[in-house]
């Protein structure tokens, strides 16, 4: 898949701009705060309905303006794919393909696959367990409609029997009622998350020692509720408690993916530098996932990943988004030996853009 064009209208601090990309690799040269990742951000949106960096969909218009818009031109699958996604605040968001509007945001989800990585990835590490389910539910639902389906069921059975507790229904009919439905949908997730962890982890190994050598072991683990009894027990076993505590304290809600050096937690022992490598490695395992599982090549955006990294490893990394592996790439850097060096392993077309206070200016080749 390529983005062959995006126009951008009032996205955070760009009030307005037209890019034409290159099929091979695209960069972005700019000082911090620039509007650089603005960019990035902006193609982010069009593919998954909203900001990798921003919660709220009102605070990625520009300051000051009520309305904001994007649309972008891609081919996918030799086929021209016009998207357009446009937002009034105050008002729902509007995303519509070709001239047609989604009546579902959900089915637009897969239709652009596409790869970030940034600095925030680090939350992966240092966050909570939902960033890190976050990003197994990302990754799966991209490729699995049904699993995407099964996750906002349970999600929204989750959130009735919550508010059963806490009013203090105690009607055991409507709690099974709802249970039910918590309980088909936990185990069509829980049954997506293990195999996806048992195929994603080699392709993450490898990637980590493609950037670090091989001489650190790395490894990821499925922690879930469920690895011990089916749904149905674990709900019947903390009754009681959720009772007590008003909600449900247990479940697919609360999985988690433990990252893990050798045999300990990388969130405890891990360097900074070991754990950005490692943060690299989860997103290249999660491109390479999404290609096998779509009909398309996904995009890869690049944000200032060589930062605090050692010049070996950033020279790895070069080599290995250098292959032909990977499809069109778009990377952001205030360094321009980086991308000039990028520029000089990877062959064919590429183009370079100046970021400077939301203007963006193609350079000349």
């Amino acid at each position: 898949m390529i983005l062959n064009s995006i126009s951008i209208l009032n996205y955070k601090n760009i009030a307005e701009a037209r890019l034409e990309f290159s099929p091979n690799v695209n960069c972005l040269i700019g000082d911090n705060g620039m509007g650089k990742t603005n960019i990035l951000d902006a193609v982010y949106y069009l593919s998954f309905c909203k900001s990798y960096i921003n919660q709220s969909d009102s605070s990625v218009m520009r300051h000051g303006e009520t309305y904001m818009m994007l649309q972008g031109k891609y081919t996918r699958r030799d086929v021209q794919e016009d998207i357009s996604l446009s937002l009034q605040r105050g008002k729902r968001k509007v995303v519509r393909r070709s001239g047609k509007e989604y009546q579902r945001l959900s089915q637009h989800i897969g239709l652009l696959p596409l790869v970030m990585i940034s600095p925030m990835d680090w939350d992966l590490i240092r966050g909570a367990g939902e960033e890190r389910r976050r990003f197994m539910d990302q990754i799966i639902s991209q490729g699995d409609k049904d699993y995407l389906d099964a996750l906002i069921r349970y999600g929204k059975a989750v959130e009735q029997r919550n508010s059963m507790i806490k009013q203090g229904f105690n009607d055991p009919l409507l709690y099974e009622t709802v249970e039910d439905v918590m309980c088909e949908s936990a185990q069509r997730v829980y049954a997506a998350r293990k195999a996806w962890v048992e195929q994603f982890t080699p392709t993450f190994m490898h990637y980590y020692n493609a950037v670090a050598g091989d001489g650190e072991q790395v490894s990821l683990q499925y922690e879930s509720h469920l690895n011990e009894a089916s749904m149905k027990e674990v709900l019947a076993a903390c009754r009681e408690r959720d009772m007590i505590l008003g909600y449900t304290s247990r479940g697919v809600h609360r999985d988690d993916l433990e990252l893990l050096l050798g045999e300990h937690s990388m969130r405890r022992t891990g360097s900074q530098g070991q754990c950005k490598t490692y943060t690299i490695a989860l997103r290249m395992a999660q491109y390479d996932f999404l290609r096998e599982a779509s009909p398309t090549t996904p995009i890869l955006l690049l944000d200032d990943i060589f930062d605090k990294l050692d010049a070996h490893r950033v020279e790895r990394i070069v080599d290995v988004v250098s292959s032909d592996r990977f499809g069109q790439i778009f990377i952001t850097d205030t360094n321009r030996t980086h991308l000039d060096e990028i520029m000089q392993r990877i062959d064919g077309d590429h183009c370079m853009f100046t970021v400077r206070d939301g203007e963006v200016v193609a350079d000349s080749k």
